[in-house]
């Protein structure tokens, strides 16, 4: 073969893969812009959630473990009044 028809059938590979990626639904989406704003605004949606979810529950096993440590005075005593105020619901 000669160079030019070896660099058109290189040249004819790329434009399909480049057509097949184009097609992928990655691309597609990123190509419009109101499509790519609500992605983007579902996934902060759902990565705040999460966060608040997390903290939540990280926040209340630290505060449950705390307040049942009874050899800590200090540590007890102060987890033990956020249970309280927590149960109290102020």
């Amino acid at each position: 073969m000669s160079e030019a028809t070896e660099l058109e059938a290189e040249l004819a590979q790329v434009r399909a893969e480049l057509t097949r990626l184009n097609q992928h639904r990655f691309i597609r989406m990123h190509n419009s812009m109101p499509r790519l704003l609500a992605f983007n605004f579902a996934r902060g949606l759902a990565f705040g959630l999460g966060t608040v979810v997390g903290a939540s529950a990280l926040v209340s096993v630290v505060v449950y473990s705390l307040s049942n440590i009874d050899f800590i005075p200090v540590i007890g005593d102060w987890a033990s009044q956020i249970a309280e105020q927590i149960q109290l619901g102020r």
